[in-house]
């Protein structure tokens, strides 16, 4: 099991989760589309080269965002991945996964 925790704008916090959930994550014995979020603010400066959803190449940007926690079994794990990349509007999404133990 695998914990996903990700960031991302408020315009775009249910679609990211809907794709997630579509792609298996979020199930947690016999409930589904499970998720914890909270809002806080988040910030990023592009660099030359980038191509930023928000804000402009080499000045700091801040933005309200959504940090968003959930878990995904095993074998589901890199199509999860890709359907929150997908899902993003940012051009390198801000994200972590944790391996979890299950007892």
């Amino acid at each position: 099991m695998y914990k996903i925790c990700y960031f991302v704008p408020e315009t775009h916090l249910e679609k990211t989760k809907q794709a997630l959930f579509e792609a298996g994550a979020g199930r947690i014995g016999d409930y589904d589309s499970c998720a914890w979020q909270c809002y806080g603010q988040g910030q990023f400066r592009p660099l030359q080269g980038s191509n930023p959803y928000l804000g402009s190449s080499g000045a700091l940007e801040t933005v309200g965002e959504f940090k968003v926690e959930l878990v995904c079994r095993d074998h589901l794990i890199k199509e999860a991945l890709a359907a929150l990349k997908q899902a993003h509007p940012y051009e390198e999404p801000a994200y972590e996964v944790y391996r979890l133990e299950v007892l």
